[in-house]
């Protein structure tokens, strides 16, 4: 075999390599991101199992891969502070901030990292992912409506939203604090309601 063959056979892997690099890149989904002026983690939690105390938390941040068509392309990628925690009660978000609960001096973010999506009829979908809150990680999966049709702002950025709830039970994530009740339950319940509302800048 001459030289001028061996050559571009030699050469055949990096040719695979980059074209499938290529390809990769061309099917690759746009990122969005999170703008976090109007997006909220809200919450919503059992005291003294009659009444539901809420809350937020006021910076949610990160990316969504989205192709804008097919909601299986969506890969999200979200972190919340902790420290913005918000009830409406200075004595009581601070006590949220403190070792207590959220122990936000120590762990300072939550995070959210999908990955899967399942369809669950048209403008909806289940998107599950692993939870990181207290540096304890679970699997939970969120219902999702949307995401909404792409539309521009008065100042030529492009955008998305979606709505999206799930329950957690805080036990599962070190969150234990409680005190006992005289009927025999307990001042705050274990189970918590988080709904999300996240609107998305697609990124230039």
């Amino acid at each position: 075999m001459s030289n001028t063959t061996r050559k571009p056979l030699a050469l055949l892997p990096q040719l695979l390599a980059a074209a499938l690099t290529v390809t990769a890149a061309a099917q690759a989904a746009p990122v969005w991101n999170i703008d976090s002026s109007h997006s909220d983690a809200g919450f919503s939690i059992k005291h003294l199992m009659i009444s539901n105390v809420k809350g937020s938390f006021t910076n949610v941040t990160g990316t969504v891969e989205y192709d804008g068509k097919n909601p299986n392309s969506i890969k999200v990628d979200a972190t919340i502070d902790t420290t913005t925690v918000n009830t409406g009660d200075k004595g009581r978000d601070e006590h949220l901030r403190g070792a207590d609960f959220f122990d936000a001096e120590k762990f300072p973010k939550m995070t959210f990292k999908s990955k899967k999506v399942k369809s669950l009829g048209k403008g909806k979908f289940a998107l599950t992912g692993d939870l990181t809150i207290k540096g304890i990680t679970k699997e939970v999966t969120l219902t999702v409506d949307g995401p909404s049709k792409e539309v521009k702002d008065p100042w030529g950025n492009t955008k998305i939203a979606a709505s999206a709830s799930t329950k957690i039970q805080r036990k599962d994530f070190n969150i234990t604090y409680n005190k006992a009740m005289d009927n025999g339950g307990t001042v705050i319940g274990d189970d918590v309601a988080i709904t999300l509302e996240i609107e998305a800048n697609k990124k230039q």
